[in-house]
């Protein structure tokens, strides 16, 4: 007998940047075509340009003055809006969050997913060095905790609201033991493999992606300002000013560059650097994905998705001086471009795909012989 047609919506965060959540956002929409995408804002000179096409449906933030192109100063409002969407409708409901998106209101009858690519980070593991970052006056960042004490507690509660949780990696999976106290099954990010390609190797080593404070970018320019090594940086974002200034001449900034530049830049890199920790991290596979080899902080995501010696190395001190130890004792050739794109394969979107779709009718089959069992009121 034919299972009836579920009726699927997506819930993401926000659509102000073009980061990892986003690309995985892109790869469920592909998996669920009909399902309507619900998230608080879509910036669309900063989002993925195949957003656009897609049926995108933002909360009142998108709306309200400077809503899209400053979102974050809206972050006591964003709960409220979350809990607005409108999911009665649907039978399933998968979040791809790593804030609000779980947050989502729905009936006993739905089914509520979420792809968690980490506990609100500025709420849990990282609030202090949030708050130091922030680029407010100092009277303003006073009042910062107490504000995000409330949305913490908004946060723990929604997480109640998840049916199934996945986690994207181990190091989230943890976070969400140990943060929401919820058993989670562990989904890794899927890499888009097919775009990415062994090529010829040139002189310099690469890094690159959103320019944020935790990427740790200062690391690589301080270790390589000292080597006078070729480093190539792609990326933009607010910490721009700040490192360029730092970097000596033999560190080119390349701004936002197109998917066809990135592939390039993989292809030609002696290896990629990794300095930061990250929940997962998938710059380092679409560099193994060309054949480059990573040299990555030991910790996060890259634990599992760097071996030793296969397809990168590991430099064991969030310090310049660590890094660049390891970039003065690593041997490129001893890495086969081949061995090393064959370990990015093993995360490709297909197996995801699979993988998730799996996983999916496994908590349907639950979630629906649950439901049939539930107590009646009459």
């Amino acid at each position: 007998m034919n299972k009836p047609p579920r009726k699927v919506a997506l819930v993401h965060d926000h659509l102000g940047q073009d980061g990892g959540a986003e690309r995985v956002l892109a790869i469920l929409q592909d998996m669920y075509p009909g399902a309507p995408t619900y998230t608080l804002i879509h910036d669309h000179t900063r989002a993925n340009k195949v957003f656009l096409s897609r049926d995108i449906r933002t909360s009142f933030l998108q709306r309200m003055p400077f809503g899209v192109r400053h979102y974050q100063m809206y972050l006591p409002w964003m709960a409220n809006a979350v809990e607005r969407y409108e999911l009665n409708e649907y039978d399933l409901v998968i979040s791809n969050s790593a804030s609000f998106a779980r947050g989502v209101l729905t009936l006993p009858k739905t089914l509520h997913i979420d792809y968690c690519h980490s506990p609100t980070r500025y709420l849990w593991s990282d609030t202090h060095r949030y708050v130091d970052e922030l680029h407010y006056p100092g009277i303003v960042k006073k009042f910062i905790p107490f504000m995000l004490t409330g949305i913490r507690q908004w946060d723990r509660i929604a997480a109640d609201r998840v049916d199934v949780f996945f986690a994207n990696s181990r190091t989230v999976q943890r976070r969400i033991t140990k943060y929401y106290r919820r058993e989670s099954t562990i989904m890794h990010c899927p890499v888009d493999t097919s775009g990415f390609t062994i090529g010829t190797v040139g002189n310099y080593y690469l890094i690159g992606g959103r320019l944020v404070p935790y990427k740790r970018y200062d690391l690589a320019i301080r270790a390589f300002n000292r080597l006078g090594i070729p480093l190539k940086i792609f990326g933009d974002g607010p910490e721009e000013k700040k490192l360029r200034e730092m970097a000596k001449p033999n560190i080119e900034f390349l701004g936002r560059v197109s998917h066809d530049e990135v592939r390039k830049l993989y292809q030609g890199c002696i290896a990629f650097l990794h300095p930061q920790e990250e929940d997962f991290g998938l710059t380092p596979l679409e560099a193994n994905a060309s054949g480059r080899p990573v040299i990555a902080f030991a910790a996060g995501g890259a634990l599992e998705t760097v071996q030793e010696g296969v397809n990168g190395t590991f430099f064991y001190e969030q310090e310049w001086e660590s890094l660049a130890d390891a970039v003065i004792r690593f041997t490129p050739e001893k890495f086969d471009p081949e061995t090393v794109r064959a370990h990015a394969l093993k995360f490709d979107v297909v197996h995801f795909k699979q993988r998730f779709s799996e996983a999916v009718e496994r908590a349907w089959d639950a979630h629906e012989q649950a439901y049939q069992h539930m107590p009646r009121i009459s």
